[in-house]
């Protein structure tokens, strides 16, 4: 039945290595037996689907469907205190929102808004590195705890103008709205609710007093921006501008620390590869393309919805239906990349789905890629003769952001 496979990947036991029942769904693209979702796991079906205006992301046009074993793929990131950021929005206001949320962050208004953070992105990744290296204990590292989870937090607090008094406080926000995603299952999930509500509410109240002095004094940062523009789209409201931010915080941070860790796991597993990085600080940029193909940090969309019936394979799905986009599946399918099971930097015409496609494509992608290159290119440059004490190493619990919850690797010291 479709809740079995479903539940299998789900499943912890899975998490490792989720590939094989992906090879076995795609005997089958568009998965379905009477209960649960529809489940979609084949390149050119999964990217028609992302592109189809009759696909829904709004939950309110979700119905509750019997089977699903997925009530909640990831929290929304502001649920019961903020209103749904356009990542979970239909067009119009989808379309509203991501433009003027684009307006201060890319082309084509701000259009060196990314590049510009090279600099300093460089900066905090070698402080990061520098930190290991002084203060911990440089020949064992967790790579998750030490560089790629405070990483990501960092930059956004950068992005967003967070004072920098105030960016330790931002961090202990940032780390229990990101548990909520990852619940431990041994803890009482009546106390994990109550926590991260209560996180929400103090980053919300916080956000809200800092949105106004915003509007007071604007400063040129990206939350300065969002809360004082006025464009041909109007100016967004404070409870938009704080679901907004909190889009940024929850999203961009998670799915760069996967992309992080799972981009370090991968070259450890492929020595000759990241002996090449360590020597071609650019081979950066297309193994991120190629990582995001690999091993996405996003592994599945959930619980889209159908707007009208729709014929995918021979298969009507009928309006009202659930989706699950298996976006990893598709990335290893063999009828659109040669040996797809080989993770090849060189690989040519990487248009993978690891950042999504279509209206909700990633928001973040070029400053996300552009972190991942920075991070990796510069852990080869740094770290003599890593190696991994842990393989697989222990995985988070959530299946759809899926990346090591722990990435402990040994090396025999860290270069200047």
């Amino acid at each position: 039945m479709t809740e079995g496979i479903l539940r299998q990947i789900l499943d912890y036991s899975s998490r490792a290595d989720p590939y094989p029942l992906y090879e076995e769904l795609r005997k089958t693209p568009v998965f379905h037996d009477g209960t649960g979702p529809y489940v979609l796991s084949t390149y050119h079906e999964i990217k028609g689907l992302l592109h189809d205006p009759r696909i829904s992301s709004d939950s309110r046009n979700l119905t509750a469907v019997a089977g699903d074993p997925l009530s909640e793929a990831g929290e929304d990131e502001g649920e019961g205190v903020l209103p749904p950021s356009f990542l979970k929005l239909d067009p119009p206001d989808h379309d509203r929102l991501r433009r003027m949320t684009n307006r201060p962050f890319g082309p084509p208004h701000s259009p060196r808004r990314v590049e510009q953070m090279r600099g300093e992105l460089g900066g905090i990744v070698k402080g990061l590195i520098d930190a290991i290296a002084k203060e911990g204990d440089p020949s064992r590292i967790d790579l998750v705890e030490e560089f790629s989870y405070p990483f990501p937090v960092t930059v956004i607090c950068r992005l967003l103008g967070i004072p920098p008094e105030d960016e330790a406080r931002f961090h202990v926000w940032a780390d229990t709205l990101a548990a909520s995603l990852d619940p431990d299952p041994g803890a009482d999930p009546a106390v994990r609710a109550e926590k991260t509500k209560g996180a929400r509410m103090e980053l919300g109240m916080y956000l809200a007093g800092l949105i106004e002095e915003r509007r007071k004094n604007p400063t040129g940062d990206m939350l300065s921006e969002l809360a004082t523009a006025q464009g041909p789209d109007g100016t967004m409201t404070t409870m938009e501008v704080l679901s907004t931010a909190a889009l940024l915080l929850i999203a961009g941070h998670e799915t760069t620390v996967n992309l992080i860790t799972n981009g370090m796991l991968t070259l450890l597993r492929h020595p000759q590869h990241l002996a090449r990085l360590r020597a071609e600080p650019d081979l950066g940029v297309p193994i991120v393309e190629e990582l995001l193909r690999y091993e996405p940090p996003v592994q599945l969309l959930p619980q889209r919805s159908t707007l009208s019936d729709i014929e995918v394979a021979g298969v009507t799905i009928p309006k009202g239906s659930s989706l699950w986009l298996i976006l990893a599946s598709g990335n290893r399918d063999p009828k659109r990349f040669e040996n797809p099971d080989r993770f090849d930097p060189d690989r040519q015409d990487v248009q993978h789905l690891g950042l999504g496609s279509g209206i909700h494509s990633c928001f973040g992608a070029p400053l996300a890629r552009l972190e991942a290159a920075l991070a990796l290119s510069e852990l080869a440059r740094r770290l003599e003769n890593p190696r991994l004490l842990e393989d697989p190493p222990p995985y988070r619990q959530n299946a759809v952001l899926r990346g090591p919850r722990h990435l402990p690797i040994a090396v025999d010291g860290i270069r200047d």
